[in-house]
């Protein structure tokens, strides 16, 4: 018989053992070796067959079972100690706890995903993975962040294979009491509420589940509540799933009613306001409108002017996309008709569309573009890695019209990875080498201690136990596909401890290029079977649903592994996870990533392995591009611009292949390079394999040498300390500003800036002079430049001049730019002004130079802000 109803009941646990609830529902237990090892010494199978999900675990614990625990006096004690220890990490001083005063007292941080543990699978790839390792370094660290996303009914989804390798998705149906959540009730006990309008009389409301991650509270809104429609129910219903108005409707959720619940968690806890507001892509943009809507209805009205100053003065965002196609765009009409049923009543229908409109060369006017709206609603803006912030310049100049791309002002921040969560225990026993909460990033050098025959034993010991993990997944798998068990005896022997594995997985849109490594299938065969210098390789991965493109790839290198002739070497493992990732990462000698450059915004699966001792075979592209240093792995050459899209795959395929038959594979067993030279080490013979003779010493130098310097390079805490000074602690500073005297300052800058705006086409620069220069100009010469500038209404203290010189090319291009400010020293009259300064002339060969004016205020956080620029000439 099925049941009609469904839920969980969760275990009451006898007062000795209280503190399991504790240590089971705060997600620390995820990255916590200690806990999780306390949770699996008190019944191993039953933690096995929970699948290390705690909350599972306890139910799953019979009553005479728990009765026994909590009259065992020492598990009660070492349940009592890790409870104390837990409260003390919530509580102790952190390293944010040694900042000043500056530093924000609260950040709000919104993100469509957050990947935590596979127990809450609410993820679907990196952007939810990066946003999960945000919060966790931010609660090591003690910054005081509160994160804020939405919980789908069904997660992302499951994937498994047709019998003809087709990808198949199921979306089971999640309990959130059987999840490490707890649902925000007001005072009476009734859950608390967000409620949004919507078109045509209709409300969505929405409950507000809390996840502890450490010190970080996680608010997650859920709209499958009992009093909405049908229609609002399946507004959570799964994580990018569906379109058009069904994703409107989540991102509205997500920002507006996202900045609803946390204040409703505000007034229930107690909790500080947030000071800044943190935008992780464009999908939570609209937590500007409500921002906005509040200081436009507060007891001290703000115009909408005043309101866009204030709320954009504390807010950060963050893009994650180097291509227009992955950015969120709505029509404009649809984004007007949800507005005008009064989602912000005393905002202006008309402004928030003009926030979100492409309204420059090139763009669709009748568009609203999300990440264009997520730029105009904060002060602060960042891509995730060098190369990202270079590509998103260059992809939203046309937003700063008149300035160079490098003036843009995005700046980056490099992705990091929250290495308690990544690393492997046993690395870490290897060499004491994390100190978790230190910004410093820990004593990864320590690892040069560690002997190589250790590291290389504890190089097997991984690759040995991701092997088990592989052959058990693929067996599954093929079952699940409609092999019978008789067919599968050869799953047994997937795979081999003593070669070299390569490893990829990650998401599988088509600019990943999964299949570049098919592109020659019979070079691709020799490889994986080469006598001497074999290599195998594990991959995984999920294409979207409604990606046909992606499904293929997946069909195609599907079929290829299930050839017999190579299937004991390649195998793909369905449903990637974070369990999985686990296993994966520590596992794989080399971590191979071959994406469209550059087209992979940062790529922190790399960073993954690296932590782990694996060497990185990559394109230079996202963080690869700013952290290879040709000793921590290798660089695959990429194609020139002009190569056709057939062209480039082929040559860098080629390169691809040659890298790995050529250095990769004779280095990893210890045989000299068939290009290049010898290895230095020369532990085997080019007859050997890696497991049956010595060790190959410079695989291992390469190792230390990847763990010593990628190690604190590639750390979320790296990362969150990067995010505190650079973008957090002044994005406060300047909300502090905005709002102090009643807003005072907002409301000058809002009036200066309508000013400068509305009388910006008088500002021009009439006439440039220079002296000082020899008849044939030379290095010392010192330049003296006058500029004679209308300045119409405006004053000079409105405007910032400067002189802009240095190297040109043969358009006259200035290309080594220096940049000097020139001064007001005279007025003319009539709005007038005499502007001059003087600079030396260091280097030979051909100089320019050239003057422009932009508009220049205290509350500015860069020159390019307004996008207003005056150039001579």
């Amino acid at each position: 018989m099925k049941a009609i109803r469904r839920f969980t009941v969760r275990t009451v646990l006898p007062a000795p053992i209280a503190a399991l609830g504790d240590l089971a529902t705060n997600l620390r237990w995820s990255w916590h070796q200690p806990t999780q090892d306390l949770f699996e010494s008190l019944d191993p199978d039953l933690w096995a067959e929970s699948e290390h999900d705690p909350i599972g675990f306890l139910g799953s614990v019979t009553r005479e079972k728990m009765t026994a625990l909590a009259e065992d006096p020492d598990v009660v004690e070492r349940i009592a100690a890790a409870g104390e220890d837990l409260r003390q990490y919530l509580e102790d001083p952190r390293w944010y706890q040694t900042l000043g005063a500056d530093s924000p007292r609260c950040i709000a941080y919104f993100s469509p995903e957050f990947g935590i543990t596979e127990v809450l699978p609410q993820y679907s790839g990196g952007l939810g993975i990066l946003a999960g390792d945000h919060l966790k370094a931010a609660s090591d660290l003690g910054v005081p962040l509160i994160g804020v996303g939405l919980l789908y009914q069904s997660g992302y989804f499951k994937q498994s294979l047709s019998r003809d390798a087709w990808q198949q998705e199921t979306y089971p149906v999640l309990d959130p009491d059987a999840l490490p959540l707890t649902l925000l009730k007001e005072e009476d006990g009734s859950p608390a509420v967000v409620t949004l309008p919507l078109p045509n009389g209709r409300k969505l409301h929405a409950h507000v589940w809390r996840a502890d991650v450490g010190r970080v509270p996680l608010l997650l809104l859920d709209s499958n509540v009992p009093t909405n429609d049908d229609g609002a129910r399946a507004i959570t219903d799964r994580l990018y799933g569906g379109g058009g108005d069904h994703r409107l409707q989540q991102e509205l959720l997500l920002g507006m009613g996202g900045v609803k619940a946390l204040r409703i968690f505000e007034r229930l806890t107690g909790a500080r306001a947030p000071e800044v507001f943190h935008t992780n892509e464009g999908h939570a943009g609209f937590l500007g409108i409500e921002r906005i809507q509040e200081l436009m209805s507060g007891e001290e009205p703000l115009s909408w002017d005043e309101a866009l100053v204030a709320g954009r003065a504390s807010t950060v965002f963050t893009t994650h996309t180097p291509v227009a196609a992955g950015i969120d765009r709505f029509d404009a009409a649809q984004i007007k008709f949800f507005f005008d049923a009064g989602l912000a009543p005393d905002v202006p229908t008309a402004k928030i569309l003009e926030l979100g409109r492409e309204s420059y060369d090139g763009g669709d006017p009748s568009v609203f573009n999300m990440a264009v709206m997520g730029l105009r609603l904060a002060q602060r803006a960042n891509g995730v890695a060098k190369l990202h912030g270079q590509v998103s310049r260059a992809m939203f100049s046309g937003l700063w019209p008149g300035f160079d791309h490098s003036e843009v002002p995005i700046t980056s921040i490099t992705n990091g990875v929250h290495v308690p969560t990544w690393i492997d225990p046993a690395v870490t026993t290897m060499a004491d080498i994390m100190e978790p909460g230190s910004a410093a990033g820990g004593r990864w050098d320590l690892v040069f201690n560690v002997s190589d025959e250790e590291i290389w034993a504890v190089r097997r010991k991984l690759r040995g136990r991701l092997i088990e993990d592989v052959r058990r997944r693929v067996r599954a798998a093929w079952k699940k596909r409609g092999a019978a068990d008789a067919e599968l005896g050869w799953t047994d022997s997937v795979l081999d401890p003593d070669v070299l594995t390569i490893g990829f997985a990650r998401r599988v849109p088509t600019y990943k290029r999964l299949t570049l490594m098919l592109r020659d299938p019979a070079r691709l065969k020799r490889l994986l079977l080469d006598p001497e210098h074999p290599i195998q390789i594990v991959i995984a991965g999920k294409s979207h649903p409604a990606d046909d493109a992606g499904k293929r790839m997946i069909q195609d290198l599907v079929r290829f592994t299930d050839d017999p002739e190579v299937r004991h070497r390649i195998a793909f493992l369905p449903n990637y996870d974070i369990a999985m990732a686990r296993t994966l990462f520590p596992g794989c000698d080399v971590w191979l990533n071959n994406p469209l450059r550059p087209l992979e915004a940062c790529g922190t699966s790399g960073m993954k392995a690296a932590i782990n001792g694996s060497l990185n075979l990559s394109v230079l592209d996202g963080w690869w591009d700013e952290m290879y240093d040709g000793v921590n792995g290798w660089a695959i050459p990429t194609a020139s611009d002009k190569a056709s899209p057939h062209e480039r795959d082929d040559v860098e395929a080629a390169a691809l292949y040659d890298l790995i038959e050529n250095q990769v594979a004779p280095r990893f067993y210890g045989a000299p390079n068939k290009v290049g030279g010898a290895d230095s080490a020369g532990a085997a013979g080019p007859s050997s394999t890696a497991g049956t003779k010595g060790v190959p010493k410079h695989w291992i130098s390469m190792i230390k040498h990847t763990l010593s310097h990628l190690g604190p390079a590639v750390s979320a805490d790296r990362m969150l300390g990067d995010y505190v000074r650079e973008l957090y602690t002044p994005a406060a500073l300047s909300g502090r500003a905005v709002r102090t005297d009643d807003f005072r300052q907002a409301r000058e800058l809002a009036a200066w800036t309508k000013h400068v705006r509305t009388n910006w086409s008088q500002v021009h620069v009439e006439h440039i002079d220079s002296s000082g220069l020899s008849e044939v100009p030379q290095i010392g010469d010192r330049l003296h430049v006058n500029a004679y500038l209308n300045l119409g209404v405006l004053n000079p203290a409105d405007v910032r001049v400067e002189l802009a010189y240095g190297r040109v090319d043969e358009s006259d291009e200035l290309t080594d730019t220096h940049i000097a400010e020139l001064e007001a020293v005279e007025n003319l009259g009539n709005g007038r002004y005499l502007f001059d300064g003087t600079v030396s002339v260091d280097h030979s060969g051909a100089f320019g130079y050239t003057v422009r004016v932009m508009p220049q205020h205290e509350g500015l956080a860069s020159k390019a802000e307004l996008g207003l620029v005056v150039n001579a000439g």
